[in-house]
């Protein structure tokens, strides 16, 4: 019987892997999630306007931060443009600057209801969504307190899918709320931010990195998670 030189042996085997492909299921041969679309370009509010909050604080956009100053009670910009009302994700990084209450209430379409993710409400501790069965933030099955520092930035993702709204702060999954038998909706102060918005209450914060994306209607797409926000 004649040898085989390794050399030869590693020719085939080069052949036969060429011949059959990569396996078309291992990790990292998936398809790609649907690419991110800003929001907000970090020069201009574009189509970000100030929400008519009767006593808001002045918006303002610059070096990539939306700014939204602190008001006799509520403050906040409202998105004119375009945007989905179900099987999307929409993400963004916020922080307190000053004040001691919620510094992101972020309003979004949940099919023909829309909803809000307050962080920092109440005192400035209390998370969750308003409202769910016509309970808000402070009263609901989503609640939770969660002590946030000034000044340090959030990482704050949505994912509304036909069935449930999953929210995430720092990569962390903060909110898992089916919607099969219950009543979604904002509280009436709130409206105005519908339906997409960004609102605070007696406090100054700063938003940045706005963007969304849509996702599978069934909701398997699993991102990866949300990148820390940053001191």
């Amino acid at each position: 019987m004649k040898a085989v030189s390794f050399a030869g042996l590693v020719v085939v085997a080069v052949g036969c892997w060429l011949a059959v492909g990569p396996d078309p299921t291992a990790v990292g041969n998936e398809a790609p999630a649907p690419d991110w679309r800003p929001l907000y370009d970090g020069r201009r509010l574009g189509d970000w306007k100030p929400t008519p909050f009767g006593g808001a604080g002045d918006v303002t956009a610059a070096d990539g931060v939306l700014r939204i100053g602190m008001g006799a009670d509520l403050s906040g910009v409202t998105w004119q443009g375009e945007f989905p009302r179900q099987s999307f994700e929409v993400e963004l990084q916020a922080r307190r600057v000053d004040g001691s209450d919620f510094f992101c209430g972020l309003t979004f379409p949940v099919g023909d209801d829309h909803c809000s993710l307050i962080l920092g409400g109440w005192g400035g501790t209390v998370v969750g969504l308003s409202s769910v069965d016509g309970e808000d933030a402070a009263n609901n099955p989503t609640t939770r307190l969660i002590a946030f520092e000034d000044r340090r930035w959030y990482a704050v993702r949505i994912r509304v899918t036909p069935d449930r709204i999953t929210c995430f702060l720092d990569g962390e999954p903060i909110v898992d709320q089916p919607l099969e038998g219950h009543a979604i909706s904002v509280r009436v102060e709130v409206e105005p931010s519908q339906p997409l918005g960004i609102a605070t209450y007696a406090t100054a914060a700063e938003v940045r990195n706005l963007r969304w994306r849509p996702i599978a209607a069934a909701g398997d797409v699993s991102p990866t998670p949300a990148p820390r926000g940053q001191p």
